[in-house]
């Protein structure tokens, strides 16, 4: 069955995260993403460890779906092929610093005047505009100046990095909504634009209770570290085998949670009646909980708080989340066969839609994999377009 964005022409040309990511979710509902990259090295993460018969896998994760091309584009003619590409596409996605595509000659101004229909999506460390625009950006800087590192880890203690590469994720993310939010005005205008995206402030727009904190008292907010700034318990907890996570995040759930493990006394406890008490005190609150935690098994406590409906769940590592069954269910591992690395699994997609489901129909491709096939479609554009 076609995705919902079957028809729909993206020209790639990012590297790296990011850009990569944000085709990657159009090219998963049914976009034909080609992805521009470099003769001879390709992008820099099909370098990136671990390999498999000689490919980068977080290069063949978040690059399936896409046909692949290798153009040069200092050269004169392939920076005509890739103009060419282009002017024929719904879409074009760069993620170079600021400037950089101008000076090649596929800047925004340049496309606009040759496609003016076109949705031109730049994804850069800081942005098209603002004093810190010209500088390159990588995940690392995002998160530092974003904030998310000093609200991240143990209350004390210095910054911590998220392990995942957020604030790449976010803003591939929100370059895929900005995207199909400018492809609903050209369909009502025929109006094409810039979708301008930003590490920085992707990263910075997921500190939503932070900056709530900010803006309501203009105080800092401080580490929590497990804790949460608006419930508690919401943590998790050390078991007899393991860990256990918690959200007791409405007041039924609290009364339960005290029920549940034998603490019915916490019930009477003026220190922790409402839940603003038990925010403001939930480092004690979990020093009181967790020896209770601590005598059963992760299981024995997921059952008994499951079978009361409050939000709970083991601490999976991704050996067992890649292998649960909800997770398979829900299609969240697709397989592929790579033309090099044959038979394998990627991560599915995450949206579901119920008339036009997209999914993974192709391993992510060779360099220059598809060269032939592109340019003998772009051939055959250019002599209909003459007739």
């Amino acid at each position: 069955m076609p995705g919902a964005l079957d028809g729909l022409t993206v020209i790639d040309f990012t590297n790296h995260l990011s850009g990569p990511y944000c085709a990657m979710i159009l090219a998963d509902q049914g976009a034909d993403v080609i992805k521009v990259e470099r003769t001879g090295k390709g992008d820099d993460l099909r370098a990136s460890p671990p390999h498999v018969a000689g490919e980068g896998a977080p290069f063949m994760l978040w690059n399936r779906n896409k046909r692949s091309i290798a153009l040069d584009l200092k050269n004169p003619d392939d920076l005509a092929t890739a103009i060419a590409l282009v002017e024929r596409a719904d879409v074009m996605i760069e993620n170079f610093r600021p400037g950089v595509a101008a000076r090649i000659g596929i800047g925004y101004a340049d496309m606009a005047a040759r496609n003016p229909g076109l949705i031109y999506c730049s994804i850069s460390g800081f942005g098209q505009t603002g004093p810190y625009s010209p500088r390159g950006g990588f995940d690392l800087v995002a998160q530092a100046m974003s904030g998310l590192m000093t609200i991240n880890g143990p209350p004390e203690g210095g910054p911590y990095r998220l392990p995942i590469a957020i604030s790449d994720v976010a803003a591939g993310m929100n370059g895929a909504i900005g995207v199909l939010t400018a492809l609903q005005h050209r369909a009502k205008t025929g109006e094409g634009q810039q979708v301008d995206v930003s590490l920085l402030d992707s990263a910075l727009s997921m500190c939503v209770y932070e900056a709530a904190n900010v803006f309501a008292t203009g105080q800092q907010p401080e580490r929590l570290g497990q804790g949460h700034r608006g419930s508690a318990p919401y943590q998790i907890f050390p078991t007899a085998d393991g860990w256990f996570a918690l959200g007791a995040s409405q007041q039924r759930f609290w009364e339960e949670t005290c029920r549940i493990i034998g603490a019915e006394h916490l019930l009477a406890d003026p220190r922790f009646t409402e839940k603003k008490d038990r925010v403001a005190r939930q480092q004690e609150l979990a020093a009181l909980l967790a020896p209770y935690f601590e005598t059963q098994p992760t299981d024995h406590w997921f059952r008994l708080f499951d079978a009361k409906n409050i939000p709970c769940g083991p601490v999976m590592n991704h050996l067992e989340t890649l292998a649960d069954p909800h997770i398979l269910a829900r299609d969240m591992v697709a397989a592929v066969d790579h033309p090099k690395a044959g038979p394998g699994k990627t991560l599915g997609t995450p949206i579901k839609l119920s008339k036009t489901p997209g999914g993974v129909r192709r391993a992510a491709p060779t360099l220059g994999q598809h060269q032939d096939e592109v340019l003998a479609e772009l051939a055959a554009k250019r002599r209909s377009a003459a007739e």
